[in-house]
């Protein structure tokens, strides 16, 4: 028993928070330009993305984190990395976004499916989704909050 206990690997949490004043989002606008910096622009008509920016309880943005890359028309949401992030980061809110390369804004089916599913993933541990953003080049975007959608 005791052989096969040592063979487990260790699992370690840290958290090392950046100490310079982190920018307080207060509406879509704000998110989006905090956000647009993780789309390059030489891709975001060609590969798409899945963001997420962790908030603290002062909404302040404690960081942002790329969950997926995926191809032209489409990329893979893992809800257990938006989740893991959170818990680890000690986030209280989150904004999810990602990019369209066809260039329309529109949420599909499968972004107002995944966006109530994370949302559902949040609330088991207290963390508001504040925010969806999809964004096209030219930074035109749809938002879930300000269409009330969320």
């Amino acid at each position: 028993m005791k052989q096969a206990i040592s063979k487990a690997a260790e699992i370690q949490v840290s958290y090392h928070p950046n100490h310079t004043t982190k920018p307080v989002i207060r509406n879509s606008d704000e998110a989006l330009f905090h956000l647009l910096k993780f789309f390059p622009e030489a891709t975001i008509s060609l590969q798409e993305r899945f963001v997420v920016g962790y908030l603290n309880r002062a909404n302040r943005l404690i960081g942002v984190y790329e969950v997926s890359k995926g191809g032209i028309t489409g990329t893979l949401v893992d809800i257990r990395l938006v989740i893991s992030v959170a818990l680890k980061v000690a986030a209280t809110s989150i904004l999810l976004a990602h990019n369209h390369p066809s260039g329309n804004t529109q949420p599909s089916e499968s972004d107002k499916k995944l966006t109530g599913k994370i949302k559902e993933a949040c609330k088991l541990f207290d963390i508001n989704v504040l925010d969806h953003i999809i964004l096209v080049a030219g930074g035109t975007y749809f938002s879930f909050a300000e269409e009330g959608c969320l």
